[in-house]
Protein backbone atom coordinates (compact mmCIF):
# COMPACT_ATOMS: atom_id res chain seq x y z
CA UNK A 1 0.00 0.00 0.00
CA UNK A 2 1.27 3.44 -0.91
CA UNK A 3 0.64 6.20 1.63
CA UNK A 4 0.97 9.92 0.96
CA UNK A 5 0.98 12.16 4.04
CA UNK A 6 1.15 15.90 3.45
CA UNK A 7 -0.56 17.94 6.13
CA UNK A 8 1.21 21.32 6.07
CA UNK A 9 -1.23 24.22 6.00
CA UNK A 10 -0.57 26.50 3.01
CA UNK A 11 -2.19 29.87 2.34
CA UNK A 12 -2.74 30.21 -1.42
CA UNK A 13 -3.18 33.62 -3.01
CA UNK A 14 -4.79 34.81 -6.22
CA UNK A 15 -8.10 33.80 -7.73
CA UNK A 16 -9.33 30.22 -7.70
CA UNK A 17 -8.48 29.93 -11.40
CA UNK A 18 -4.94 31.17 -10.71
CA UNK A 19 -4.51 28.66 -7.91
CA UNK A 20 -5.63 25.84 -10.18
CA UNK A 21 -3.20 27.03 -12.86
CA UNK A 22 -0.34 27.13 -10.31
CA UNK A 23 -0.39 23.33 -9.92
CA UNK A 24 2.36 21.53 -11.86
CA UNK A 25 -0.04 19.79 -14.23
CA UNK A 26 2.72 17.97 -16.11
CA UNK A 27 3.88 16.29 -12.90
CA UNK A 28 0.31 15.70 -11.74
CA UNK A 29 -0.59 14.03 -15.06
CA UNK A 30 2.43 11.73 -14.81
CA UNK A 31 1.47 10.68 -11.28
CA UNK A 32 -2.16 10.25 -12.33
CA UNK A 33 -1.01 7.96 -15.15
CA UNK A 34 1.00 5.85 -12.72
CA UNK A 35 -1.35 5.59 -9.75
CA UNK A 36 -4.79 6.79 -10.86
CA UNK A 37 -4.68 9.69 -8.37
CA UNK A 38 -2.54 12.76 -7.67
CA UNK A 39 -2.61 15.79 -5.34
CA UNK A 40 -3.02 19.32 -6.64
CA UNK A 41 -1.36 22.36 -5.15
CA UNK A 42 -3.23 24.51 -2.61
CA UNK A 43 -6.69 25.47 -3.92
CA UNK A 44 -8.51 26.87 -0.87
CA UNK A 45 -7.48 28.89 2.17
CA UNK A 46 -8.28 27.69 5.69
CA UNK A 47 -11.06 30.30 5.97
CA UNK A 48 -12.57 29.18 2.64
CA UNK A 49 -12.47 25.57 3.81
CA UNK A 50 -14.24 26.45 7.04
CA UNK A 51 -16.82 28.47 5.11
CA UNK A 52 -17.66 25.50 2.90
CA UNK A 53 -17.88 23.14 5.87
CA UNK A 54 -20.27 25.57 7.59
CA UNK A 55 -22.68 25.27 4.64
CA UNK A 56 -23.48 21.71 5.71
CA UNK A 57 -26.19 22.91 8.07
CA UNK A 58 -27.92 25.13 5.48
CA UNK A 59 -30.75 23.01 4.05
CA UNK A 60 -31.39 25.50 1.24
CA UNK A 61 -28.05 24.63 -0.33
CA UNK A 62 -28.77 20.95 -0.91
CA UNK A 63 -31.19 18.86 -2.96
CA UNK A 64 -30.81 15.66 -0.92
CA UNK A 65 -29.02 14.06 2.03
CA UNK A 66 -27.70 10.49 2.09
CA UNK A 67 -27.27 8.46 5.28
CA UNK A 68 -24.58 5.99 4.27
CA UNK A 69 -25.40 3.38 6.92
CA UNK A 70 -29.01 3.24 5.76
CA UNK A 71 -27.92 2.38 2.23
CA UNK A 72 -25.03 0.16 3.39
CA UNK A 73 -22.50 2.54 1.80
CA UNK A 74 -20.52 2.71 5.04
CA UNK A 75 -21.18 5.13 7.91
CA UNK A 76 -21.49 8.90 7.79
CA UNK A 77 -23.45 11.37 5.75
CA UNK A 78 -23.18 13.44 2.60
CA UNK A 79 -25.32 16.07 0.88
CA UNK A 80 -25.78 16.87 -2.81
CA UNK A 81 -25.72 20.57 -3.64
CA UNK A 82 -28.56 22.04 -5.68
CA UNK A 83 -27.72 23.23 -9.19
CA UNK A 84 -27.36 26.73 -7.72
CA UNK A 85 -23.80 26.05 -6.57
CA UNK A 86 -21.84 28.26 -4.17
CA UNK A 87 -19.56 30.61 -6.13
CA UNK A 88 -16.37 28.89 -5.01
CA UNK A 89 -17.62 25.43 -5.91
CA UNK A 90 -18.74 26.58 -9.35
CA UNK A 91 -15.48 28.45 -10.02
CA UNK A 92 -13.29 25.52 -9.00
CA UNK A 93 -15.22 23.13 -11.21
CA UNK A 94 -14.98 25.49 -14.19
CA UNK A 95 -11.24 26.04 -13.66
CA UNK A 96 -10.42 22.34 -13.20
CA UNK A 97 -12.36 20.98 -16.18
CA UNK A 98 -10.03 22.29 -18.95
CA UNK A 99 -7.00 21.01 -17.01
CA UNK A 100 -8.48 17.52 -16.74
CA UNK A 101 -9.87 17.40 -20.27
CA UNK A 102 -6.55 16.58 -22.04
CA UNK A 103 -6.02 13.65 -19.67
CA UNK A 104 -9.56 12.39 -20.25
CA UNK A 105 -9.12 12.55 -24.03
CA UNK A 106 -5.69 10.91 -23.91
CA UNK A 107 -6.97 8.04 -21.76
CA UNK A 108 -9.94 7.54 -24.08
CA UNK A 109 -7.60 7.37 -27.09
CA UNK A 110 -5.37 4.79 -25.42
CA UNK A 111 -8.38 2.63 -24.53
CA UNK A 112 -10.04 3.02 -27.93
CA UNK A 113 -13.09 4.73 -26.46
CA UNK A 114 -15.14 7.72 -27.63
CA UNK A 115 -14.18 11.10 -26.18
CA UNK A 116 -17.52 12.97 -26.14
CA UNK A 117 -16.35 15.85 -23.95
CA UNK A 118 -16.43 19.31 -25.60
CA UNK A 119 -13.98 22.08 -24.73
CA UNK A 120 -16.42 23.86 -22.42
CA UNK A 121 -17.88 22.44 -19.22
CA UNK A 122 -21.28 24.06 -19.81
CA UNK A 123 -21.53 22.34 -23.21
CA UNK A 124 -20.72 18.98 -21.62
CA UNK A 125 -23.27 19.50 -18.85
CA UNK A 126 -25.87 20.36 -21.50
CA UNK A 127 -25.18 16.97 -23.10
CA UNK A 128 -25.66 15.32 -19.70
CA UNK A 129 -29.01 17.06 -19.30
CA UNK A 130 -30.09 16.03 -22.79
CA UNK A 131 -29.38 12.42 -21.76
CA UNK A 132 -31.60 12.76 -18.68
CA UNK A 133 -28.78 13.54 -16.21
CA UNK A 134 -29.91 16.93 -14.89
CA UNK A 135 -29.32 16.81 -11.13
CA UNK A 136 -26.20 18.25 -9.47
CA UNK A 137 -23.66 15.65 -8.38
CA UNK A 138 -21.46 18.01 -6.33
CA UNK A 139 -21.11 16.65 -2.81
CA UNK A 140 -20.29 17.91 0.67
CA UNK A 141 -19.36 14.99 2.93
CA UNK A 142 -19.20 14.80 6.72
CA UNK A 143 -17.67 11.97 8.76
CA UNK A 144 -17.49 11.61 12.54
CA UNK A 145 -15.57 9.15 14.72
CA UNK A 146 -16.24 5.60 13.54
CA UNK A 147 -17.52 6.67 10.09
CA UNK A 148 -16.15 5.32 6.81
CA UNK A 149 -17.04 5.03 3.13
CA UNK A 150 -17.18 1.73 1.25
CA UNK A 151 -15.22 1.31 -1.97
CA UNK A 152 -17.34 2.48 -4.89
CA UNK A 153 -17.55 4.48 -8.13
CA UNK A 154 -19.52 7.68 -8.75
CA UNK A 155 -21.37 6.68 -11.92
CA UNK A 156 -24.75 8.38 -12.26
CA UNK A 157 -25.77 7.53 -15.84
CA UNK A 158 -24.40 6.85 -19.31
CA UNK A 159 -22.64 10.23 -19.53
CA UNK A 160 -19.44 9.95 -17.48
CA UNK A 161 -16.36 12.15 -17.14
CA UNK A 162 -13.44 9.88 -16.22
CA UNK A 163 -11.82 12.10 -13.57
CA UNK A 164 -13.05 13.84 -10.43
CA UNK A 165 -11.60 15.82 -7.52
CA UNK A 166 -11.99 15.66 -3.74
CA UNK A 167 -10.79 18.57 -1.59
CA UNK A 168 -9.94 18.29 2.10
CA UNK A 169 -11.67 20.91 4.26
CA UNK A 170 -10.22 20.03 7.68
CA UNK A 171 -6.69 19.60 9.05
CA UNK A 172 -5.69 15.93 9.38
CA UNK A 173 -4.09 15.13 12.72
CA UNK A 174 -5.74 18.18 14.32
CA UNK A 175 -9.43 18.19 13.37
CA UNK A 176 -9.58 14.43 12.87
CA UNK A 177 -7.46 11.27 12.76
CA UNK A 178 -7.82 8.34 10.39
CA UNK A 179 -10.09 8.97 7.41
CA UNK A 180 -7.52 8.41 4.68
CA UNK A 181 -8.73 8.46 1.09
CA UNK A 182 -8.50 4.90 -0.25
CA UNK A 183 -8.18 3.54 -3.78
CA UNK A 184 -7.95 -0.01 -5.07
CA UNK A 185 -6.85 -1.06 -8.52
CA UNK A 186 -7.90 -4.39 -9.97
CA UNK A 187 -4.88 -5.74 -11.85
CA UNK A 188 -5.12 -8.36 -14.60
CA UNK A 189 -4.44 -11.88 -13.31
CA UNK A 190 -3.06 -10.48 -10.03
CA UNK A 191 -4.21 -9.31 -6.62
CA UNK A 192 -5.54 -5.77 -6.29
CA UNK A 193 -3.24 -2.88 -5.42
CA UNK A 194 -4.27 -0.34 -2.78
CA UNK A 195 -3.25 3.21 -1.88
CA UNK A 196 -4.08 5.54 1.00
CA UNK A 197 -3.79 9.33 0.79
CA UNK A 198 -4.04 11.87 3.59
CA UNK A 199 -5.93 14.89 2.21
CA UNK A 200 -4.29 18.14 3.33
CA UNK A 201 -6.64 21.01 4.08
CA UNK A 202 -7.33 23.04 0.95
CA UNK A 203 -5.68 20.69 -1.52
CA UNK A 204 -7.43 18.51 -4.05
CA UNK A 205 -6.91 14.92 -5.03
CA UNK A 206 -7.58 14.20 -8.70
CA UNK A 207 -8.59 10.58 -9.20
CA UNK A 208 -10.15 8.30 -11.76
CA UNK A 209 -13.90 7.86 -11.73
CA UNK A 210 -13.86 4.21 -12.81
CA UNK A 211 -10.57 2.99 -14.37
CA UNK A 212 -7.22 3.99 -15.87
CA UNK A 213 -5.23 2.78 -18.89
CA UNK A 214 -2.34 0.42 -18.21
CA UNK A 215 0.22 -0.89 -20.69
CA UNK A 216 -0.16 -4.54 -21.67
CA UNK A 217 1.34 -6.93 -24.21
CA UNK A 218 -1.49 -6.08 -26.59
CA UNK A 219 -1.24 -2.32 -26.16
CA UNK A 220 -3.45 -0.68 -23.54
CA UNK A 221 -5.98 -2.26 -21.23
CA UNK A 222 -8.36 -0.94 -18.59
CA UNK A 223 -7.58 -1.27 -14.88
CA UNK A 224 -10.83 -0.90 -12.88
CA UNK A 225 -10.49 1.27 -9.77
CA UNK A 226 -12.69 2.09 -6.79
CA UNK A 227 -12.39 4.67 -4.03
CA UNK A 228 -13.54 5.06 -0.43
CA UNK A 229 -12.52 6.42 2.97
CA UNK A 230 -10.92 4.56 5.88
CA UNK A 231 -12.48 4.71 9.34
CA UNK A 232 -12.27 8.09 11.05
CA UNK A 233 -10.76 7.41 14.48
CA UNK A 234 -11.50 10.74 16.12
CA UNK A 235 -12.87 14.21 15.35
CA UNK A 236 -14.83 15.31 12.31
CA UNK A 237 -13.80 15.20 8.65
CA UNK A 238 -15.38 17.29 5.84
CA UNK A 239 -14.57 17.06 2.15
CA UNK A 240 -15.87 18.63 -1.04
CA UNK A 241 -16.45 16.29 -3.97
CA UNK A 242 -16.34 17.76 -7.48
CA UNK A 243 -17.85 15.54 -10.19
CA UNK A 244 -17.80 16.61 -13.82
CA UNK A 245 -21.00 14.91 -14.94
CA UNK A 246 -24.51 15.34 -13.55
CA UNK A 247 -26.81 12.68 -12.12
CA UNK A 248 -30.11 11.16 -13.19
Amino acid sequence: MTTTAMTTTVRPGGTLAQRVAATDWTALTAELDTYGSALTGPLLTADECRGLSALYGDDTRFRSTVDMARHRFGSGQYRYFTRDLPDGVRSLREALYPRLLPVARDWAARLGRPAPWPDRLDEWIALCHAAGQSRSAQILLRYGAGDWNALHRDLFGERVFPLQVVIGLDVPGEDFTGGEFLMTEQRPRAQSRGSATVLPQGRGLVFTTRDRPVASRRGWSSAPMRHGVSTVRSGRRHTLGLVFHDAT
